[in-house]
């Protein structure tokens, strides 16, 4: 089938057609399936075959929480545990976002930085104040750019007089270096 600027990896494939319950029932579905699962079944004897099912971790060894109490919820939970997820209300992630906004601002080397950061900080505040609530109360507000860039200023005018005083200390204290030393006659 040629290419076309409409379709460049050719036409789409048609949807599926729904086949009606007695059609699903039928010898010949009941006789795909189980061909199906007669391949699945030589596919992993075949695995096993060439070793591959051979010293994996956690081999000999029970299932952990096998013989709890039924949870269908337990692959989520088992999934936020490793992958440390975190879920917490809109409200409740602002609120820790803003209590840690300046020490990231803080990282930020240019005014241009801090000034969209805190601009994209106040969108999401104002944008959650639209919303209905989802947890507790937003007691988060938007932030006054200016003074927070200002603020920034101050602490890292203060971060580089506090580099060029740790300098100054260093070099006073610096021993001679050995080409420095004089030499005894």
């Amino acid at each position: 089938m040629p290419e076309s600027e409409d379709w460049p990896q050719g036409r789409p494939e048609a949807p599926r057609r729904r086949l009606p319950r007695d059609e699903r029932t039928s010898p010949e579905a009941a006789a795909r399936i189980k061909q199906q699962s007669t391949w699945v079944d030589l596919q992993v004897k075949e695995a096993i075959r060439r070793g591959e099912f051979d010293n994996l971790p956690g081999a000999g060894k029970p299932l952990a929480d096998l013989g709890t109490e039924h949870d269908p919820d337990w692959w989520i939970k088992k999934l936020v545990e490793r992958e440390r997820v975190v879920v917490l209300p809109l409200s409740v992630q602002l609120r820790r976002e803003d209590a840690e906004l300046d020490a990231e601002l803080d990282r930020l080397a240019t005014e241009k930085d801090v000034r969209a950061r805190v601009e994209d900080f106040n969108s999401r505040v104002i944008a959650a104040r639209y919303r209905l609530p989802e947890g507790p109360p937003l007691i988060t507000m938007p932030r006054e750019v200016e003074e927070t860039v200002a603020a920034w200023r101050e602490r890292r005018d203060a971060r580089l007089e506090e580099a060029r005083r740790r300098a100054a200390a260093r070099a006073v204290e610096r021993p001679r270096r050995w080409w420095q030393r004089r030499r005894r006659s």
